[in-house]
């Protein structure tokens, strides 16, 4: 269909007052789901930076990997291990995941970034010290799983100030030097209440928070951190809602302006989240 210059016009008036409101400021997207696997969505997400960087938008980009890890163990005959449902990270699995994520998926995003007319440049965790990490303590031992002890800003910021675009690997180190896979949505909040960012986007591939899971037509818009305790004593939100959700609500409570969990299988759907009223997913403030 052929947009009239019109339409075109209106659109850019439109979204012209959330230009500035996010100029100069900082928004950390955690990247994955069918967005990172799906070449034309793959595409839309790194046109959608590319554009929000040449507007004077500072994006941070964070991501994990899951099935190319899955991929990579399947290849090298490693077994994926679970304890209670989550994925036990071994000597060997932790040597695949630090290869996957900040090795082959991390350079090939930032060539991908770069091949859409932006820069970019390609960190983990371990670089400059930005992510240091301890043992993770759960109910179950979970291995080289980590939980985030302190975030330096530094890298992230100098990069941002060199006019790159900041593609980040949740791979961490500890004091000792034992390296950790971190939970990249863990660490895309913790990263955006250290930077005070404007806003945290994690794309997820579901339409949001839905009253009914089912029922894509009962997506909840917005939602007040403070009425989370209630939706998950009535069950709306459940399963793997709730450590993303607990991550929206943690990086709120530790500055961030606001959260947002988007649907990332619709095309462009960070221009439509941060640059017009209309939004893709839930948004939570305070």
């Amino acid at each position: 269909m052929e947009i009239s210059n019109k339409i075109r016009s209106e659109v850019l008036i439109d979204a012209l007052p959330y230009i500035q409101k996010y100029n100069n400021k900082v928004v950390v997207v955690k990247y994955g789901g069918n967005a990172m696997t799906n070449e034309k969505l793959k595409d839309a997400v790194m046109n959608d930076i590319v554009l929000l960087s040449a507007v004077g938008i500072k994006v941070v980009l964070v991501h994990g990997g899951g099935p190319e890890i899955n991929s990579m163990l399947k290849r090298l005959n490693i077994e994926s291990k679970f304890v209670g449902g989550l994925r036990y990270t071994d000597a060997d699995t932790m040597e695949v995941v630090q290869m996957v994520l900040a090795g082959k998926l991390n350079k090939e995003l930032v060539a991908h970034l770069q091949l859409h007319g932006g820069k970019a440049l390609g960190m983990c965790g371990i670089d400059g010290g930005m992510i240091m990490a301890k043992k993770l303590e759960a109910e179950n031992d979970l291995g080289y799983v980590g939980e985030i002890t302190t975030v330096s800003t530094k890298p992230i910021i100098d990069a941002m100030n060199a006019g790159y675009v900041p593609i980040i690997s949740t791979v961490a180190t500890s004091e000792d030097g034992q390296t950790y896979n971190i939970n990249a949505d863990t660490a895309a909040a913790r990263i955006a209440a250290c930077l005070r960012a404007e806003n945290l986007i994690l794309m997820t591939d579901i339409a949001g928070l839905l009253r009914d899971k089912d029922d894509e037509t009962t997506l909840i818009p917005e939602c007040s951190i403070s009425e989370v305790a209630y939706l998950k004593k009535q069950g709306i939100i459940g399963g793997g809602m709730i450590p993303k959700i607990d991550c929206c609500v943690e990086a709120i409570r530790r500055g961030v302006k606001k959260t947002s969990i988007i649907d990332g299988r619709v095309p462009h759907s960070i221009l439509i989240e941060l640059l017009s009223n209309e939004g893709v997913g839930t948004q939570f403030q305070p």
